[in-house]
């Protein structure tokens, strides 16, 4: 076995050689931490960036209830390994320990972070530091108490990782961006809007076709989604503040929002997780925002539904809202009709077109786009 200390170079080199795996799955993170921890005698680990630490973020099981508490009780906003370690990392530190930090074990066991860190045993750390395009990322490795910290011939023996992170990494970011802009595009050719969110709410990308829908009423301001209407504006608002505090965003159930405008049709937004490469961490990404302009309904659309299934034209336009995910009591308000009005036209609607529910209608209305 060619090993320094409890470090195994070989099976660490075997798996630093299939880090290329996560590029097309970024969830194969966890398993290949995994594998990491084994070969370098550490019980867990998790990639964080710099400056930019949400509880979404790759992480093998033996550390998530320690993370989930370390970002519930906010030990993110002030990481001394965070504060201390990032200049040492930019200033040529490739790779970064307790000893680097403090100047005794006992200056060590006094940090808040360490201090709750002992609740499970944490004891020892190294973060590995690496480049994703611009931004600076740290693989955290965590030790116990048992296993002790990392010795000098071990720090060696992870001299490897940080050019293999980088080169990861960064081929990841360019691939994840790749197949985002495959979505937004795709999405594009048939005249749907799409816009693009990262886990902190920012915009990352959008499509022609909501460019070409942004108005006073709708827009991007600053990387964020601006909507006049308080309350749709509130709800953009909330939905950032789910994909910051979420650890699955894939998990994620948000019901449509609906953007009222002044002088024309609502736009509702449909929110869709990302999934695929396009989950790349060092991306981002975590939701797409498909947006269905009312105003831009094509009236041979409710024609055809008229001549296919016999409906009304109130029939027609009610299916057509209903398909884009809205409920009977949100498309009440939005034509301005009474509830008991939208329910007995969705009666009328079902009957027509054969179905018994939504979410057959919206299957068959699917179907005839």
């Amino acid at each position: 076995m060619n090993a320094l200390g409890v470090v195994d170079i070989d099976r660490l080199n075997t798996v630093t050689r299939r880090l290329g795996e996560a590029v097309v799955d970024p969830g194969r993170w966890p398993l290949l931490m995994e594998e990491i921890c084994s070969a370098v005698g550490t019980t867990g680990a998790a990639l964080l960036q710099s400056d930019i630490r949400t509880p979404d973020v790759p992480l093998t099981p033996s550390i998530g209830e320690f993370l989930k508490s370390y970002f519930d009780n906010n030990l993110h906003v002030d990481d001394v390994r965070a504060s201390r370690g990032v200049p040492l990392m930019l200033g040529g530190h490739a790779i970064v320990t307790d000893q680097n930090l403090f100047g005794s074990q006992q200056e060590m066991l006094r940090d808040p972070l360490y201090a709750h860190a002992g609740k499970w045993d944490f004891r020892w750390w190294a973060g590995i530091g690496f480049k994703a395009g611009s931004a600076l990322w740290a693989l955290a490795l965590q030790r116990t108490s048992r296993e002790g910290p990392f010795e000098a011939l071990e720090i060696r023996a992870l001299g490897s990782l940080p050019a293999r992170l980088t080169e990861t990494a960064t081929l990841s970011k360019a691939v994840g961006r790749a197949a985002l802009l495959t979505s937004t595009n795709a999405l594009d050719l048939v005249r749907r809007p799409a816009i693009a969110l990262s886990q902190l709410g920012f915009v990352i990308e959008f499509n022609r076709t909501a460019a070409a829908l942004f108005d006073d009423e709708l827009r991007v301001r600053n990387r964020r989604l601006i909507a006049r209407d308080r309350e749709a504006a509130s709800e953009i608002d909330r939905l950032g503040d789910r994909l910051r505090a979420s650890s699955d965003t894939m998990a994620l159930t948000v019901p449509p929002i609906i953007v009222r405008r002044r002088a024309l049709p609502p736009v509702i937004i449909q929110v869709l997780p990302v999934d695929g490469a396009a989950r790349s961490p060092f991306l981002g990404a975590r939701a797409i925002l498909v947006l269905n302009d009312l105003a831009r309904e094509q009236r041979p659309e409710l024609e055809l539904l008229r001549q296919l299934f016999n409906v009304t034209a109130a029939e027609a336009r009610l299916a057509r809202l209903m398909a884009s995910g809205v409920s009977p009591e949100q498309a009440a308000e939005m034509i301005g009709v009474a509830r008991e009005t939208v329910r007995n036209q969705l009666r009328a609607i079902f009957a027509k077109t054969g179905t018994h529910r939504q979410s057959e209608l919206v299957a068959l209305l699917s179907r005839l786009d």
